[in-house]
């Protein structure tokens, strides 16, 4: 366990990797933060569950540009790219704060700036994840990504338990005054972090830099995807679940607490921390166990589990019940999502791993087709009726994902399974 224990926290022996994970860390806390304090804003001043799905949605759609910034990301180097997307976070925080402070906020507002943020922020963790992968050592890499992504888990607890409750206690523009700080610290962090992070791509003449040679690079990637079916397997769960799963834990927990479980602000945070805290568990223990994981089959079987206790979850009717599916949930969707992560990123030509997480990426716009029709059905059906229906389909869809590419995921020689740590 000591050996574990070291081999984890080896990365952090990286003066960028030092840096980069506090920065993540403080950028993951505003983001969850922003997220509930929003949520419970739309749905509490509409009274709509489809309102809320709306905002939600809105958070996802720029994953139709992912793959562009993963394209821009190999060019200008993927820690360049990554300041300019917190230093839009910024500004998007500072124009809430300012509406709020001016008395202008409304639904609309919310769901308009939520939407700018959508065009960037869904990239985030793939940029984040293509940093890191371009400045450790190839050895450390599964520990450096699953330690890597407990920040988003950690932020996530941290978040859950104190967002709403500044919405309640402070009102809406001192809470967005210490987003906004939590955002340019994070900002000002990874600004100060030294990396050898630049262009993966030669420099090549100004037409091969220019939009001709970017859409080249964006189907270069593209095909590399699907003619490698690991891949192809991979990012085709990355669909289902963001399509199905995760909007169960994510954009629909306000109306859980509130319409389900008749809780306050209060509950929304514990229902919220119980699933960082699963993911968190999980996270940290794939670091642990980064030299005896087979990747795809700590996908494949994470995500069945995953899938079966959300169905369980769709029948409880306790916040009590919830905050403990919800923990498992997390620690499964943790080992899914962070095993996939690796996958893409180990066995990838180095040269297009941010093309490949780019289009990784391209599947969080599943979310947007399975958030809004998850409101009507929700209003006209119920949520347990919905979730089962949600649930139970992305367990059948990743069982045939599982059969169709059988000899690719399962046997310990693929190449998707191969320990290299």
């Amino acid at each position: 366990m000591a050996g574990s224990l070291s081999r984890t926290t080896a990365p952090f022996a990286v003066h960028s990797f030092r840096l980069q994970w506090p920065a993540d860390l403080m950028t993951s806390l505003a983001f969850e933060m922003e997220t509930l304090i929003l949520g419970w804003y739309i749905l509490t001043t509409t009274g709509s569950v489809f309102w809320l799905t709306v905002f939600a949605a809105m958070q996802f759609h720029g994953t139709l540009v992912s793959p562009l910034l993963g394209v821009i990301g190999d060019r200008i180097g993927h820690r360049n790219l990554l300041c300019c997307m917190r230093a839009v976070y910024v500004g998007l925080a500072a124009t809430l704060l300012t509406l709020a402070a001016s008395g202008l906020l409304g639904p609309v507002a919310v769901v308009v700036v939520a939407s700018l943020m959508g065009i960037v922020r869904p990239s985030d963790l793939s940029v984040r994840a293509a940093s890191v992968a371009q400045s450790i050592p190839a050895d450390l890499l599964v520990g450096a990504l699953g330690i890597s992504r407990t920040t988003s888990d950690v932020a996530r607890i941290a978040g859950a338990l104190t967002g709403a409750g500044v919405l309640a206690k402070l009102g809406m523009a001192p809470a967005y005054m210490i987003i906004t700080a939590i955002y340019a610290g994070g900002l000002v962090l990874l600004l100060l972090a030294r990396t050898k992070d630049g262009a993966i791509i030669a420099s090549g003449t100004r037409a091969e830099r220019g939009i001709s040679g970017a859409w080249r690079d964006l189907k270069e990637g593209m095909a590399y995807v699907r003619s490698t079916p690991r891949l192809l397997a991979a990012v085709w769960l990355a669909f289902l679940m963001n399509m199905t799963t995760l909007p169960l834990s994510g954009g629909l927990l306000p109306f859980v607490a509130k319409g389900v479980y008749g809780t306050d602000q209060t509950g929304l945070g514990y229902l919220s921390a119980s699933f960082a805290a699963g993911a968190f568990i999980g996270s940290f223990g794939l670091s642990l166990a980064a030299r005896w994981i087979r990747l795809a089959r700590a996908m494949m079987l994470s995500g069945i589990i995953w899938c079966v206790v959300l169905m369980v979850f769709a029948t409880t009717t306790t916040l009590r019940e919830g905050v403990v599916l919800l923990l498992l949930a997390g620690v499964m969707q943790s080992v899914c999502l962070v095993s996939m992560a690796i996958l893409l990123l180990k066995t990838s030509e180095e040269r297009l791993r941010g093309r490949v997480m780019g289009v990784r990426m391209l599947a969080i716009i599943s979310q947007v087709p399975g958030l809004l029709p998850a409101g009507l059905l929700i209003e006209r059906f119920g949520f347990s009726a919905t979730a089962q229906l949600y649930s139970g389909g992305a367990l059948l869809c990743t069982i045939l994902i599982w059969g169709m590419w059988h000899k690719d995921l399962w046997p310990p020689e693929a190449v998707a399974n191969v320990r290299t740590t």
